[in-house]
């Protein structure tokens, strides 16, 4: 099938999250005259009704243009020009565009990696040749502030002596953060041990020796090798795994991600509200001056068209954004009132629920269901979730219900965290108890939801 343009934008709105939503309004405002913002006093939800209200004369929506534009008129008469009244904020003033460029040269920015080491290079003192290999030092570091060519290739692409040129290197590796410009992880791990006196600890030999035995958890063959007991081994790894493997990474230039809810769902008078985060949104509505050329006889044929089309993809805007909002509360009115006893009690009473059933409910098809959810998040009680979070399939239990696959593997996790340390359960442990609890699982589902919890197998978490 071949979807109209309108057709087209207005699904992308309705999958679009809330922040890229307002990005596309406010271009829509720039790029349409017709379209302004209204006042923060008026509500939206008037806006809506007195909509609705003249929208009920024909419910398929095939109002021609003059219908359609005579219900936007008559909304429109009850406000006063907008535009008009508020024109002066409109100039340019050359104090608040000195303002608003100050504040935005005043916005914080990351300082990466090799700008901090260089600001300690310049404080170090060193000779200028010194310097110059400095900089080339720190210039072949990656990300996470490893080396990425030998000492010996630095020094000789610089024509450096290499004893010298090791000497430099030690300097760079004293600076913040600890463990920075070593040639691979042991060398790493080794320098932060050495910064903290612990170069000559049970920990220090086991990064020298059996760092690739450490990473697979074999302890007991640890202990034997340096003849040492099991509980010594195990405490020495729990002070390697305190050390930072990638001591680069804090200064990475990864730009942080920010979410804000659709909804927000409270608990007033002991029952649950959805709000839907319409402050986000611009509030919209047609320009009276817009109107008033368009019923003048003054105006040419020629505008009257530019302006009619201005208006009619304005009034189509302003009316995806309000099916989109509508259609956005009605899922999620149907995800609390299924996930009532969640809200209540927590992840354990989450209770399978699939899309398919909230479309049916909400009669739209589940396409849309996937859309209004994708990228949208719900602000509850209990924290920030993902509308995705609460669509979850079943698993049987005895008694022939269903319980979501997510309180399983809260109860995995459970009983991981209470398990004794000596003797972790195995999978088919972890299957046994679940089947007590009236829940059949097979030991390789438990296996699966293990990894996606990362929660290692049972001879590598003996002794943690």
């Amino acid at each position: 099938m071949i979807l109209a343009p309108q057709l087209r934008q207005s699904l992308e709105m309705l999958q679009m999250p809330i922040l890229e939503l307002r990005t596309l309004v406010r271009e829509e405002i720039e790029q349409n005259p017709t379209l302004e913002e209204t006042p923060t006093e008026q509500e939206q939800v008037e806006v809506e009704a007195k909509a609705g209200e003249e929208a009920t004369r024909d419910e398929t929506d095939q109002l021609d243009f003059d219908e359609q534009y005579e219900a936007l008129a008559r909304l429109d008469e009850e406000w006063k020009d907008y535009m008009y009244q508020n024109s002066s904020s409109y100039a340019y003033n050359p104090e608040a565009a000195e303002k608003r460029q100050f504040l935005l040269d005043s916005l914080p920015q990351q300082e990466s990696l090799q700008e901090h080491l260089l600001n300690q290079l310049n404080l170090a003192g060193l000779p200028e040749n010194d310097r110059q290999m400095g900089e080339l030092i720190v210039g072949s570091l990656n990300e996470d502030g490893y080396l990425t060519a030998s000492i010996e290739e630095i020094a000789e692409s610089a024509s450096f002596e290499l004893e010298h040129a090791e000497e430099i290197l030690q300097i760079v590796q004293e600076f913040h953060p600890t463990g920075v410009a070593a040639k691979d992880l042991q060398e790493c791990l080794l320098i932060q041990l050495e910064r903290l006196g612990r170069v000559d600890s049970l920990a220090a030999d086991i990064v020298r020796e059996h760092l690739n035995k450490l990473g697979g958890r074999k302890y007991g063959e640890i202990a034997r090798s340096l003849k040492v007991d099991l509980e010594e081994v195990q405490q020495a790894a729990k002070e390697i795994s305190k050390l930072d493997p990638k001591p680069g990474r804090i200064y990475s230039a990864e730009v942080a991600t920010y979410v804000l809810p659709e909804v927000v769902v409270q608990k007033v008078d002991g029952e649950y509200v959805i709000i839907l985060n319409d402050d986000q949104l611009p509030h919209l509505r047609i320009n009276n001056y817009y109107r008033n050329l368009l019923s003048s006889t003054a105006t040419k044929t020629e505008v009257k068209s530019y302006i009619r089309e201005r208006i009619r993809s304005g009034a189509f805007l302003i009316k995806s954004i309000h099916q989109r909002q509508k259609t956005i509360h009605k899922i999620a009115s149907e995800i609390v009132e299924s996930q009532m006893d969640f809200l209540e009690h927590g992840v354990s009473n989450l209770k399978p629920l699939t899309m398919a059933e909230v479309a049916d409910k909400v009669g739209v098809h589940e396409t849309t269901v996937s859309r209004a959810v994708s990228g949208k998040y719900m602000q509850t009680p209990l924290g920030l979730f993902e509308m995705k979070y609460f669509f979850t399939p079943g698993i049987k239990t005895a008694d022939g219900s269903q319980v979501s696959n997510m309180t399983v593997k809260d109860m995995i996790s459970t009983m991981v965290a209470a398990e004794d340390p000596s003797k972790p359960l195995s999978d088919q442990e972890i299957v046994e108890a679940l089947t007590e609890k009236g829940i059949k699982i097979a030991r390789r589902t438990v296996a699966k939801y293990r990894l996606v919890l990362r929660i290692p197998p049972s001879h590598m978490r003996k002794g943690f």
